[in-house]
């Protein structure tokens, strides 16, 4: 827990208090999360507190502590940098706790191993002075120094990770993981960030990206860092903790797109094979592939259910901004409509089964041609299930639609 003076206020307001305990406005907060970097601390802290001065800036440096055991608090304290106690592990929790006790208007955040140089403020500041909300680092285009970045991070992990941030978001952002970074006070509280890892930086331009803030760039170097033990950073587990938040973040890409082709293709393939057998290349396609279409046809439209489900519990936690479209949906599909939807395919399959009962009294309810029954069972089935699959999601849909109205 912070002291109540480090508890952040409205955006943008100073109380008469603060003035006179603080003295004038804080303009910049650098914020540096912190575990065990006595090696490196006081340097980073030295540079960031030079370049303040150098430009004229009345600012501070934080250093969010996540319980170093190295004496890293002292350091920082006796550096003149003020230290925040963060107890619950994590970058991202770390970052959250350091950017709500940070008095700035301003916040530059960078790791405090001396990868990032922290005499090069003056770009992100300028940006921020320009009315940008957030300014991430480009280390690709500012330059990556030998050794400063494990091949397997500059050639795979960061550039793939950030195509597909850029695919599902539409975000410009050409360097998703960049540590250095800078945003207004305001921004980080319209925020709302929650994640404690180290997707914490996909997190903010993600949401940075989905509720319209101003983003833009600004070219900055990584160095070797400082330390002689190994990094924090676990190259497997974190590069699937980024990609787990960019899926989860997009239930289009995670659910919708994937279901929708799903069922597009179970639908084409029932309707290809359902009048009868088809072969290509010397192959049938028959019954059997019949059953699949189904089965593709049903799980598509779960996983299209799942995506709408996502969608709105999302909004409704604040992980993600409101979207029109959803009030669009409400107003179309409505419960009287799924309903009715759901009924007419019940109907439907009580149809189909009740010809293929007939064919079976037909012939005495003996052995039945399982290439003809089927071509009736199967649809019918597919039918009775969606059917029922529909109106139930359109009950949910509902309940969901009133809970959004009362919020």
């Amino acid at each position: 827990m912070t002291a109540a003076s480090d508890t952040p206020q409205a955006p943008g307001a100073v109380s008469v208090a603060a003035e006179r305990e603080h003295g004038p406005e804080i303009e910049l907060s650098v914020v540096m999360p912190c575990l065990n970097e006595a090696e490196t601390l006081a340097r980073c802290i030295d540079k960031a507190q030079r370049t303040m001065r150098a430009l004229g800036v009345k600012g501070e440096v934080v250093i969010a502590d996540n319980g170093s055991s190295d004496g890293s608090p002292e350091i920082a304290r006796r550096a003149g940098a003020r230290v925040v106690d963060v107890p619950v592990k994590g970058y991202g929790s770390a970052l959250m706790s350091g950017i709500a006790a940070a008095r700035g208007r301003y916040i530059v955040m960078g790791d405090a191993d001396d990868s990032y140089d922290f005499t090069a403020l003056e770009p992100f500041l300028e940006k921020l002075r320009a009315g940008f909300d957030l300014v991430v680092g480009n280390r690709f285009r500012g330059g990556i120094l030998p050794s400063a970045m494990p091949p397997l991070h500059r050639y795979l992990g960061n550039p793939v990770l950030t195509a597909v941030g850029r695919l599902f978001f539409k975000c410009e952002c050409g360097d998703f993981h960049c540590g250095l970074r800078g945003f207004s006070k305001e921004a980080a509280l319209r925020l709302n960030l929650q994640t404690t890892g180290m997707e914490f930086a996909s997190e903010m331009v993600v949401k940075a990206t989905l509720i319209g803030l101003r983003v833009t760039e600004v070219p900055v170097t990584l160095s070797p860092d400082g330390r002689s033990r190994s990094p924090h950073l676990r190259s497997w587990r974190d590069g699937w903790r980024h990609l787990r938040f960019l899926l989860l973040f997009s239930p289009r890409w995670l659910f919708l797109y994937p279901g929708a082709a799903l069922m597009l293709l179970g639908v084409a393939a029932l309707l290809w094979i359902l009048p009868a057998p088809r072969s290509v290349a010397g192959v049938e396609f028959d019954v059997h592939t019949l059953v699949y279409a189904a089965a593709a046809v049903y799980l598509g439209f779960q996983s299209i259910s799942f995506a709408v489900f996502t969608k709105i519990y999302a909004v409704h936690e604040g992980l993600m901004p409101e979207d029109p479209r959803l009030a669009a949906l409400f107003r179309v599909v409505t419960l009287e409509v799924g309903v009715g939807v759901g009924l007419l395919l019940v109907a439907g399959g009580v149809v189909g089964t009740a010809v293929a009962l007939s064919d079976w009294g037909a012939r005495s309810f003996g052995a039945l041609e399982p290439t003809q029954a089927l071509r009736v069972v199967i649809p019918s089935a597919l039918a009775l299930t969606l059917g029922v699959q529909i109106a139930l999601t359109s009950f949910f849909l509902s309940v969901l639609g009133m809970g959004r109205r009362r919020a």
